[in-house]
């Protein structure tokens, strides 16, 4: 090849790569941002528990696909538990398995955009708290406690901020802000402009906020007892997620770190038993 051929076919190489470059740039941000908008779907497998019948329930806007379990013992209110990201209602055995001996009916769905349930962007909150609102319309004994785990947590904290039906709140490995927790599980390779820019299609096509998704934020809106969770040891969602949320907290608090817990780790065998006993403490008996 001559001096010029190799001039002329460097010159073309670079003009691919720089198109290359140019189309893989403008589809990155929309990669990812489907990403955060759609998680995997797993429907659940695991069969009615027992005491429970399957429900559909109202959301606003989505039905959502879920069980109502009710206790033999005497009441002493409402569990609704809200499971994490790509993850269903089967979640929720631990928390059937443990409280509806103790009094309490419990109540568990699948997220919008999870498991049955309709929807098609998960939203984090921005959307999911009034779901979870219209569900509280169909509880007929109180008072009702919440608990969540990562995805399911931040709802909880965030309908607690704005609906005065709810009593105490769990939350376990919740993020305090969707942009923060975004931004540190977004691929190294992603620059933070082609983050904005994500975040920019993700709100588009979600038609919702990303700044306005804040845990952190709403904890200062929360007048009711709250128990913290967090994994000592995970790095998805590091615990000063939650240490940030407790910091804005101003009613009865508590926050634990869950030794060697990685994410999704924090309620474990231990932790459970944790859990029960504060809302045995925060709940009163029956009259």
């Amino acid at each position: 090849m001559t001096k010029m051929g190799r001039r002329i076919a460097i010159a073309g190489a670079l003009a691919i790569l720089a198109i290359v470059a140019v189309a893989v740039d403008s589809q990155v941000p929309a990669i990812a941002a489907g990403g955060l908008l759609h998680p995997s779907r797993h429907g659940s497998t695991a069969p009615v528990p027992e005491h429970c019948t399957e429900e559909i329930f109202s959301g606003a806007g989505a039905h959502l696909t879920g069980w109502r379990c009710a206790t033999t013992a005497v009441r002493r209110g409402t569990i609704v538990y809200l499971h994490g990201i790509a993850d269903n209602r089967s979640s929720s055995l631990g928390a059937i398995q443990r409280l509806l001996p103790r009094g309490f009916d419990v109540i568990a769905y699948d997220s919008r955009a999870h498991g049955g349930s309709d929807g098609t962007s998960c939203t984090y909150g921005y959307y999911e708290k009034g779901d979870l609102s219209r569900v509280l319309d169909g509880v007929a004994v109180g008072p009702i406690v919440l608990i969540g785990s990562s995805l399911g947590g931040a709802v909880a904290l965030q309908t607690a901020a704005i609906d005065r039906r709810v009593a105490a709140v769990v939350s376990a490995e919740t993020f305090s802000d969707l942009a923060t927790v975004a931004r540190e599980r977004a691929p190294s390779y992603l620059s933070a402009s082609a983050i904005r820019r994500a975040f920019h299609v993700a709100e588009e096509q979600g038609q919702f906020s990303i700044e306005a998704v804040s845990p952190a934020e709403a904890a200062r809106a929360i007048r009711v007892p709250v128990l913290l969770l967090h994994g000592a040891a995970d790095t998805d969602t590091p615990p000063a997620h939650s240490q940030r949320v407790y910091d804005n907290l101003s009613a009865r608090k508590l926050l634990v770190l869950v030794p060697g817990a990685h994410h999704n780790q924090a309620l474990n065998a231990a932790s459970w038993q944790q859990v029960v006993d504060w809302v045995l403490s925060v709940i009163p008996r029956a009259s």
